[in-house]
């Protein structure tokens, strides 16, 4: 490299770093240079043109990326427009619905109150919660030649009874045999939706009490523990810590969970103060460039979301498996306690083995989530192999992300934090987060 192109990467890095300066008041680690954490700076840079890119051609209006490396802050930066539309700069004090992201939060509880003895895992959920004590599930029939009958036709199920209870363990790792009702299942699509069951998404006109009930009223998808299906299992958590501890979800999170960490702006509720930071949202035009997406509720085949949620909620309602907002930097704050080992700053959510618990795979079944890895623990995807190239995760890293494009990635071996941030939906055709993902893997200098 020619002494003027390193001058410029080194620009490029310099400019990088003081557009992301703008502190907000959930960062209470200081930048360093990226080279002290074990990164290589010139591959920071390339990130910053990556994000940057992906704002030029309108994939995105803005995102906020942050990478913790050894508990220090090794790359922070905010590119683009939170609100394109009045013009409003993408911040790292940006708040955004980070939907399933809450799922962690949620499962963190559990363990904590597992910790202190107030539930063990192996508890059958009816213990606290009754509708669950006699669980149905729809059995697939099959015709007389024994080839199972088509999954859309109502005839094709028996319902018959669980062969056993729902854990409180088969909720922490998505085998209890719920679904949601925005996946459009054959059959349990249209019961859920004819229940009125809501996924967290959107307002409804019930509590979050009234929802869980309505949900153990409707049959399971499997016999708990034999399979794995993403559903409304961490919103029934949700509402079991509400029973255990006799708190409300939010007091809960933030007396335990949100004050302790000083995650500063992760709410349910977003207060009229910091309504201006919330970052809009958008979806994929025909030509697949942003606009806007409306306030209310929007409808895109089986799934229901309300942009405005944060703002206008369900009074009673707290999801644990969708509901909260927060920042990359409150967020970072959160996974860095994990990857302590359940302390950050002298204050410590859950013993070590604990943690060590909730981030290796606890189905044992032979899963495949993507970028999430292989295998799922209590409120994450689990790499449990990897080929060892440098873009690729280390065997232990644990991982999730949100409906609306978020996404984190924590690698203890690297001693590495990643998360990315924007809101658009639907987003399956981007491949920035994957990219970002790979590239900050490939800084890692040692």
């Amino acid at each position: 490299m020619t002494r003027r192109s390193l001058s410029v990467c080194v620009l490029a890095w310099l400019v990088a770093v003081s557009f992301c300066g703008r502190a907000s008041a959930g960062v209470q680690v200081s930048p360093v240079q990226s080279q002290d954490a074990g990164l290589s700076s010139q591959s920071l840079v390339r990130i910053h043109r990556l994000l940057e890119e992906s704002v030029a051609q309108k994939q995105v209006a803005g995102a906020v990326a942050l990478v913790l490396r050894r508990g220090k802050t090794a790359y922070a930066d905010a590119v683009g427009l939170s609100d394109v539309e009045a013009m409003a700069p993408m911040n790292q004090d940006t708040i955004f619905r980070i939907a399933s992201m809450t799922k962690p939060v949620t499962s963190v509880a559990v363990m904590m109150l597992a910790d202190q003895g107030k539930l063990d895992l192996s508890d059958p959920v009816s213990l606290y919660l009754p509708e669950f004590k006699f669980p149905i599930v729809a059995a697939r029939r099959t015709d007389g030649s024994g080839k199972t009958l088509p999954a859309s036709m109502r005839d094709s199920y028996s319902l018959i009874s669980a062969y056993r209870p729902i854990t409180i363990r088969d909720l922490l790792r998505h085998t209890s045999g719920l679904t949601y009702r925005f996946w459009g299942r054959p059959f349990f699509g249209t019961l859920y939706e004819n229940a009125g069951i809501c996924d967290g998404l959107t307002q409804t006109d019930h509590s979050l009490d009234k929802n869980v009930k309505l949900l153990a009223g409707e049959p399971l998808m499997f016999q708990p523990g034999t399979a794995w299906e993403y559903g409304l299992s961490t919103d029934v958590l949700g509402r079991l810590v509400e029973i255990v501890s006799g708190q409300s979800l939010d007091a809960f999170f933030n007396q335990r969970i949100i004050d302790p960490l000083r995650m500063r702006d992760t709410h349910f509720v977003l207060p009229a103060s910091k309504r201006s930071r919330l970052a809009a949202v958008y979806e994929p035009s025909p030509n697949q460039t942003i606009m806007r997406t409306g306030e209310g509720p929007t409808v895109k085949g089986a799934l229901v979301y309300s942009t405005n949620l944060p703002y206008k909620p369900t009074p009673g309602y707290f999801s644990g498996g969708a509901g909260l907002v927060s920042t990359a930097n409150d967020y970072g704050r959160f996974l860095q306690m994990l990857l302590n080992h359940g302390e950050l700053d002298g204050t410590r959510l859950l013993r070590p083995e604990t943690v060590d618990s909730m981030t290796r795979d606890q189905t044992g079944m032979p899963l495949s989530i993507g970028v999430h890895g292989q295998g799922f623990g209590y409120g994450f995807g689990v790499v449990t192999r990897s080929n060892g190239a440098k873009s690729e995760d280390s065997v232990g890293t644990f991982s999730w992300g949100g409906i609306y494009y978020t996404h984190f990635w924590v690698d203890p071996k690297r001693e590495l934090v990643g998360i990315l941030m924007t809101q658009i939906y639907p987003n399956g055709h981007l491949k920035l987060a994957a990219e970002f993902h790979r590239m900050v893997n490939e800084a890692v200098i040692d």
